[in-house]
């Protein structure tokens, strides 16, 4: 279960305010919405973080081979047009969007959006809250998402332009990093 936090005192953090607030809290895994509330979520589950794990080597093994940008575990927040701040649990950044930020943008919750997020469904996720976080990714500017629900066995892909569309593929069938991941191709059912 997620819990967002409102703090009476400030109505909204500031960017200074928020990466204060998460340094002080080392311990906690933090995001801040699009209204300015906090939000903490539990840790996961140990096969949740083996998952998670995988798939960011998968990503990180094609991302070595052609070089085209940089990626990014759920350590990584990232700052979105709509304010809010997210954090997800595998992010891929291309490198002509990297050349466009400060290097102080990189010390801190980047002003960017991903060209590419994996949101891994835990044990404590609702399946509801994280298809309307991928919505707000989509609104946001990412090109291409996938959320992963490794209780169904299958991920439902959100492509830039499709709005609260998404694609579902099962674990037996290969996803496709399309062209935002050139040559990408994964089946889950290999590494879950």
């Amino acid at each position: 279960m997620r819990l967002a936090i409102n703090i009476p005192q400030i109505d909204v953090f500031s960017d200074d305010e928020l990466y204060s607030f998460c340094r002080a809290n080392p311990e906690l895994r933090i995001e801040r919405n699009e209204k300015g509330q906090i939000i903490i979520m539990p840790p996961t589950g140990i096969e949740t973080s083996f998952r998670n794990s995988d798939l960011l080597t998968e990503i990180n093994l094609w991302n070595r081979k052609t070089r085209l940008g940089r990626v990014s575990d759920s350590n990584g927040g990232y700052t979105l047009p709509d304010s809010s701040m997210r954090a997800p649990d595998v992010a891929w950044i291309s490198n002509e969007q990297l050349a466009l930020l400060p290097l102080s943008d990189l010390k801190r919750f980047a002003h960017v959006c991903p060209d590419f997020i994996v949101e891994l469904m835990s044990e404590s996720d609702e399946l509801s809250d994280l298809k309307d976080k991928m919505v707000k990714w989509i609104e946001n500017g990412i090109r291409l998402g996938w959320l992963i629900d490794p209780r169904k066995r299958q991920t439902y892909v959100y492509r830039a332009g499709s709005g609260i569309d998404y694609e579902v593929v099962s674990f037996d069938e290969k996803l496709s990093g399309d062209d935002v991941l050139p040559g990408l191709e994964l089946k889950l059912s290999d590494i879950f």
